[in-house]
């Protein structure tokens, strides 16, 4: 009974069938899901129909760090799950996510960026406003404390600013602070595009007052996210965004941080994966600079930034190197970019596409050929979906 009621109402579109992005989108949004959950049940239900079904029969279990973090019993999590996904429009809110123009990438498809393919923690799937082609080429994650002074502030701006001159894409995370004023300093130059990592749905500003600055970000750039539209930011997806931001980067700076601040947590991270860590230096009796002076001042391998210039030998000729492994494939024509456009960044089928464009079928079929010979379209079971850059 509950899989007649579940799929009847979860599948009650017009168009063709949901593509899995769609279902696991859905999951995304039950609260207590997490990363780790979601890629289990991926993992394990190679059919997002299946998945769906385990999660009504109550043998999806939360991860034991997400139980911990909630504070709610297994047990109550597994059930208001089930009870969730009894009554859940999966078509419908597939169909928000479309309309307010927000891409889906899921681990394993070709869209899905580079950089996480070797990851040891990877998202299985990832939420975007803003074009995710930008997260190539050389990154440094500008990261500190929300709480930071004058002194930290202007010098994340001045660092973020520089390297982005310099052709260089800064992360963060989009939060007050540190983070605001390397988004600000990128912006400045407005040179490389700027990524950010956020810990809530792309409808869900936090904090509200950097509204502007993430659309900004989105225009110029990309933010990501995990979470799918309507979740809202808590606690526990801070320390899974600062993952994800060690991630992407090459190199990460940390401008100001309390000595248990979350730019640590950032730390951790990108030592777990191997990415080189520097840190600003800050007055002795500054709490802010606590955390930055004691990772300078242990037996860490952290180096010492005292200007831009200290960043771009860290970081080498990595940016030339990625610049010419992008230059590789041919860029298409306007024509065919009109169709790359009209595809976005979620799966599209032909009819999608009849309709988004004013192509007859043989012209449409036609460019979709050219974009699949160059390297920017890749066909999916009556799905056609964009393939991220290569030498992320």
């Amino acid at each position: 009974m509950a899989r007649s009621t579940s799929i009847s109402t979860s599948t009650d579109t017009s168009g063709p069938a949901l593509p899995p992005e769609a279902w696991y989108t859905a999951l995304s949004s039950f609260e207590g899901m997490g990363p780790a959950t979601l890629r289990r049940v991926i993992d394990e239900h190679p059919r997002p129909e299946d998945g769906w079904q385990a999660v009504l029969a109550r043998r999806v279990t939360p991860a034991p760090g997400v139980v911990a973090l909630t504070r709610q019993r297994t047990e109550t999590l597994v059930t208001a799950w089930a009870a969730k996904a009894a009554s859940f429009d999966v078509a419908g809110y597939w169909r928000r996510h479309a309309e307010a123009g927000v891409g889906v990438l899921l681990r394993g498809t070709a869209a899905y960026p580079e950089v996480f393919l070797d990851d040891p923690d990877p998202p299985a799937l990832l939420f975007h406003r803003g074009d995710p082609d930008v997260v190539v080429g050389t990154r440094v994650a500008i990261v500190g404390t929300r709480d930071c002074t004058r002194y930290g502030y202007d010098l994340a701006f001045e660092l973020a600013r520089d390297l982005s001159a310099a052709g260089i894409s800064v992360v963060s995370g989009l939060a007050l602070g540190i983070d605001s004023a390397a988004h600000a300093g990128a912006l400045d130059a407005d040179l490389a595009p700027p990524i950010a990592v956020v810990g809530s749905g792309l409808d869900v500003i936090y904090p509200r007052r950097n509204g502007p600055l993430w659309r900004r970000v989105a225009a110029a750039g990309v933010v990501l996210s995990e979470y799918p539209l309507g979740v809202a930011a808590t606690a526990w997806h801070f320390p899974a965004r600062n993952r994800l931001i060690a991630a992407i980067a090459d190199v990460v700076v940390v401008v100001e941080s309390h000595g248990k601040g979350g730019a640590l947590l950032t730390v951790d991270e990108a030592e777990r994966r191997g990415r080189p860590v520097m840190a600003v230096p800050g007055p002795v009796r500054s709490p802010a600079s606590k955390g930055c002076n004691d990772l300078l001042a242990d037996n860490r391998p952290v180096a010492v930034v005292r200007d831009v210039a200290d960043v771009l030998v860290a970081v080498g000729l990595q940016s030339r190197a990625h610049r010419r492994a992008t230059e590789r494939r041919q860029r298409p024509s306007t024509a065919d970019q009109a169709v790359l456009d009209a595809m976005g960044w979620q799966p599209a089928t032909l009819d999608h596409l009849l309709l988004r464009t004013s192509l007859s079928v043989p012209e449409l079929a036609s460019a979709l050929v050219r974009l699949e010979s160059c390297g920017w379209v890749s066909p999916r079971g009556g799905w056609y979906e964009r393939v991220a850059k290569p030498g992320g």
